[in-house]
C-alpha cells in the first residue's frame, strides 16, 4: 500500500507536468493558465452544488429512517472530485469532473460499491452498526467481552449477559469511580 502511494505521489506530479506542457505548446502559456483557473472555478462551483443536493438527499433519507449509503458514497466522491479540481493539471481535471457529473459519478459508485462489498465477504472489511460500533440498544452483543453462551449456573441463563473483561473495560464503568462495581453505587454518590 505505501509503495502504491509513494508511486502516485511521483507520478501523478510528472504526468501532470507532462501534459501541461503539451497543453502549453498547443494553445499557449496564458491560455494554458486561463484554463486552469477555469476549471478550479468551474469545479467548486459544481462541487458546492452536487455536495449541497446530495446533502439533502442524505438529511431526507435519515428523516424517512432509511441508511443513506449510497448518498455517503456520493459525498465522498463528490469530496475527492473537488480535491482534484482544485489541484492544478489536465489529469486531476478531467477525473474531478467525472466524478462531479452525475452519470459518470454512478458509473464510480457501482465500481467502489462492487469493491466494499466484495472487501466485505473476503473478511477485509467489517461493518457494525449500532452506537459507536457496538450492538444496537437492546440487543445482545456477541463482540469481544461478553459471554454470548448462556452455561448453566450463571447469569446469562436468565438471559442476562455477564462481561467477562476486567472492571475498567466494563461498559458502564465509570471513570470517577474505580472502586465502583456497579453503576448504582456511584449514582447513589459513593464517589471519591
Amino acid at each position: 500500500m505505501l509503495g502504491r502511494l509513494i508511486l502516485l505521489f511521483l507520478l501523478t506530479p510528472a504526468v501532470e507536468l507532462g501534459l501541461l506542457i503539451q497543453v502549453d505548446k498547443l494553445i499557449g502559456f496564458w491560455p494554458t493558465i486561463g484554463l486552469i483557473l477555469v476549471t478550479g472555478m468551474a469545479g467548486s462551483y459544481l462541487a458546492r452544488r452536487e455536495g449541497t443536493s446530495t446533502w439533502n438527499r442524505l438529511n431526507t433519507r435519515l428523516n424517512q429512517g432509511d441508511l443513506p449509503g449510497k448518498e455517503l458514497v456520493d459525498g465522498v466522491i463528490i469530496l475527492v472530485a473537488g480535491a482534484l479540481l482544485i489541484t492544478p493539471g489536465v489529469l486531476t481535471d478531467v477525473l474531478g469532473f467525472m466524478g462531479l457529473l452525475p452519470p459518470t459519478r454512478y458509473l464510480i459508485r457501482k465500481v467502489v460499491m462492487k469493491r466494499i462489498r466484495k472487501k466485505v465477504e473476503e473478511g477485509a472489511i467489517q461493518m457494525q452498526f449500532g452506537l459507536f460500533g457496538g450492538a444496537a440498544p437492546g440487543s445482545p452483543s456477541t463482540s469481544e467481552g461478553w459471554n454470548a453462551a448462556p452455561s448453566p449456573g450463571d447469569g446469562a441463563a436468565n438471559g442476562t449477559s455477564e462481561w467477562q473483561g476486567t472492571q475498567k473495560d466494563r461498559p458502564d464503568h465509570h471513570r470517577d469511580d474505580p472502586d465502583s462495581s456497579s453503576p448504582s453505587s456511584a449514582a447513589n454518590g459513593d464517589r471519591g
